[in-house]
């Protein structure tokens, strides 16, 4: 069990009949984004063609920040605002499509680039699960 299923289980209120078991598995699939975002960026500021991976390495910026908020407010439930969820969930979820298609386009030259593109996918498709579980 993962921090934030047992964090999620220690809760002292109702979550409001969230399914725990897939808001916690986006909360996961996004800090575990935001980390393979920020070792790819870096990873690509350290290759030798850098010049041609900027807007690879801006993708996984915009991405990591956008998981990271994903994921701190979906840990939050006190005043919980649907909404407010469902905008978070579809940014995170747009960002990691992109960020998974750009990294797609280095994969082939670059394995830290197809192992966060793998990452962005989990990410997206947990986000989107999550949204359509919220209703």
């Amino acid at each position: 069990m993962t921090v934030a299923a047992q964090m999620l289980d220690t809760y002292p209120k109702d979550l409001g009949g969230v399914d725990k078991g897939k808001l916690a598995a986006c909360i996961d699939a996004c800090v575990e984004c935001a980390q393979a975002c920020t070792a790819c960026a870096d990873a690509c500021l350290s290759e030798d063609m850098v010049a041609e991976l900027v807007k690879c390495i801006r993708t996984c910026a915009d991405c990591a920040d956008l998981c990271e908020a994903t994921g701190r407010v979906l840990s939050r439930h006190s005043g919980y605002d649907a909404n407010l969820s469902r905008a978070v969930l579809e940014a995170c979820a747009a960002a990691c499509k992109a960020c998974g298609d750009e990294c797609e386009s280095h994969a082939s030259m670059h394995e830290h680039c197809r192992v966060r593109a793998e990452s962005c996918r989990r990410c997206e498709a947990a986000c989107r699960e999550l949204l359509g579980a919220l209703g």
